[in-house]
């Protein structure tokens, strides 16, 4: 099963970042995720297998994160 993700979703990863920070912001999505670091701004492309892999919890969700399509008659 896919990992619904959406741009903006900030996501803490199982392993720290050299930096110290766990806590990262979702800026591209497709193949392979690109996210940010939070305190140091690196940007990291990774596949989305990985990434799906890494992810230990959701903080906030982005943009259409929570909203329920709904059904138009």
């Amino acid at each position: 099963m896919v990992l619904e993700l959406y741009l903006g979703d900030v996501v803490c990863l199982r392993k720290p970042h050299p930096c110290g920070g766990s806590d990262w912001r979702v800026v591209r999505l497709g193949a392979d995720i690109g996210i940010t670091c939070l305190t140091c701004h690196h940007r990291v492309l990774l596949p989305r297998s990985t990434f799906e892999r890494r992810v230990k919890a959701f903080l906030a969700r982005g943009e259409d994160g929570g909203h329920q399509p709904t059904a138009s008659l």
